[in-house]
C-alpha cells in the first residue's frame, strides 16, 4: 500500500494486485488489533531493534523515518497517540482506522486496487521485468515491486508466492526462520500454561557460552514458553542450530548468587519447620513452586531446618539457573513476523531494485529483514516500501 501511495504521488499509474478480498489482513491482527505501526524514537536508535541486515535498511529509514510515518498518518487524518516504549497506535486503538486511512490515500491518488486477483509470475524478458501474470490476466508494466510479506499467519493469505517470483529473476532465498515467535520445549508446561512471570531474566546458552539475556516479562505455555523476553531472544537465536541451544530462567536476577543465599537462609530460619514445599512463597509464583522443587530432586516434605548447604547451594543455583527442557523453535506460522527472505545482498539499498533484473523491486518483509517488537517492522515495511514507490529505473 506504502508502494503504490508513493508511486502514485509521482503521477505515475499505479496498479495494486491483492490475492486477498480486502487489503491489510496482517495489519487488521497488528498489535492485537490495535496496531502499533511505528515507533517514535530517533533513526539511530531505530537501528539498534533491527535483527537482521540493519545496514541494508539505513538508506530508507533515513529516506522515510517513523516521523516522516506518523506526519503522513496524521496529514491524512488520523489521530495518534504514544504509549509506553515509544509505541505509536492510532487514538482509537483499531488497526481497521491505519488501513482506512491507506485506503483513502490509495483512492485519492488515483492507484487502482485489484482485490481477489493472485499474481502467478513475472513477466521477465532478457532480465527485464516488464509485468506479471494473474490468475486473470496479465499486466505490462515499467516497474514491478514485490511487496508479498513473510509467510507467518497463514490465515492471512501469507505464503511463499514473493520467493518464487524472486527466485525467477535469479535471486536466492535466505531460509525463512519464525521471529518473535513462541519457545517450544520437549515436555511443555501445562501445569503452567498461563502463568506470567515479571522481572525475570530469560537466558539462552549456545554450546554452554551465554548469547542472550533478556529481562522483563514471561509466561508459560502448554507447549513452552512466550512472552516479551521470550520474544524478543527467539529473533536473536533462530538462526543457532536448537539443539545446541540451551535456555534458563533467572528467577532473582537482581540477587546475585551470595545475596539469594543470604535471602533464603533468612527465610529458613524465620520458620525452621516449614516443609520444603511451603518454603518459597516469598520467593517463586505458588503456581511455579512445585516445578520447581521438581527440578531440585528434594524431598518436598523435607523440614528446611534439616537442609543441607549444599542443598540450599543447589537451591540458589536453580533458582538463579532454572533449565528449560530440550528447546524447540514454534512453527513459523506461530510467528509474528519471518526472518529470512530475498537476500539483501541482490537488492540496491538506495532504491530497493534487484541488482540482478532490471525495473523489478522488493519491499517489506519479504525481504531478510526483520526487528523487535514495537513498531519496528511496520515501520520497515513502510520506509523500504515508499523507497521503492519513488525510486525511479
Amino acid at each position: 500500500m506504502m508502494s503504490a501511495i508513493a508511486a502514485a504521488q509521482l503521477n505515475n499509474d499505479v496498479t495494486l494486485i491483492e490475492k486477498n478480498e480486502k487489503l491489510g489482513k496482517k495489519m487488521f491482527i497488528s498489535g492485537k488489533g490495535r496496531c502499533n505501526f511505528t515507533n517514535d524514537c530517533e533513526v539511530e536508535e531505530f537501528f539498534k531493534n533491527v535483527i537482521s541486515n540493519p545496514k541494508f535498511v539505513y538508506g530508507s529509514l533515513y529516506s522515510f523515518s517513523p516521523e516522516n510515518v506518523m506526519d503522513f498518518f496524521v496529514s491524512h487524518g488520523l489521530k495518534i497517540k504514544t504509549e509506553r516504549g515509544n509505541r505509536v497506535f492510532p487514538l482509537s486503538d483499531k488497526s481497521s482506522d491505519v488501513i482506512r486511512t491507506l485506503e483513502k490515500a490509495l483512492e485519492s491518488g488515483g492507484v487502482r486496487v485489484k482485490l481477489n486477483e493472485r499474481v502467478t509470475s513475472l513477466i521477465i524478458d532478457s532480465g527485464v521485468c516488464v509485468g506479471v501474470k494473474t490468475e486473470k490476466g496479465e499486466y505490462k508494466a515499467d516497474k514491478v515491486i514485490v511487496a508479498t510479506g513473510g509467510v507467518s499467519y497463514k490465515l492471512t493469505g501469507a505464503a511463499s508466492d514473493g520467493y518464487k517470483f524472486a527466485q525467477s529473476a535469479g535471486h536466492s532465498i535466505v531460509a525463512p526462520v519464525p521471529a518473535l515467535a513462541p519457545i517450544n520445549t520437549k515436555f511443555g508446561y501445562r501445569k503452567l500454561a498461563g502463568l506470567s512471570l515479571k522481572n525475570v531474566a530469560f537466558k539462552v546458552e549456545f554450546n554452554g557460552k551465554p548469547i542472550v539475556s533478556e529481562f522483563g516479562e514471561m509466561l508459560f505455555t502448554h507447549e513452552g514458553v512466550s512472552g516479551p523476553i521470550v520474544l524478543t531472544a527467539s529473533s536473536k537465536i533462530n538462526r543457532y542450530p536448537v539443539d545446541k541451544l540451551k535456555a534458563f530462567i533467572d528467577f532473582k536476577p537482581a540477587l546475585d548468587f551470595d545475596q539469594l543465599d543470604k535471602r533464603i537462609i533468612r527465610d529458613f530460619d524465620e520458620a525452621p519447620t516449614k516443609q520444603l514445599k511451603n518454603a518459597f512463597d516469598k520467593l517463586l509464583p505458588s503456581r511455579m513452586i512445585d516445578a520447581f522443587i521438581d527440578k531440585l530432586m528434594l524431598d518436598k516434605y523435607k523440614k528446611v531446618s534439616e537442609v543441607s548447604r549444599a542443598e540450599r547451594q543447589s537451591i540458589v543455583k536453580i533458582m538463579k539457573n532454572f533449565p528449560l527442557d530440550e528447546l524447540r523453535f514454534a512453527p513459523i506460522d506461530q510467528a509474528i513476523v519471518t526472518a529470512g527472505g530475498v537476500c539483501v545482498k541482490e537488492v540496491d539499498p538506495s532504491t530497493m531494485q534487484s541488482k540482478l533484473c532490471k525495473n523489478l523491486y522488493f519491499a517489506g518483509e519479504v525481504l531478510d529483514i526483520d526487528a523487535l517488537t514495537g513498531g519496528f517492522n511496520i515501520q520497515l515495511a513502510f520506509s523500504t516500501g515508499h523507497l521503492a514507490g519513488i525510486s525511479d529505473k
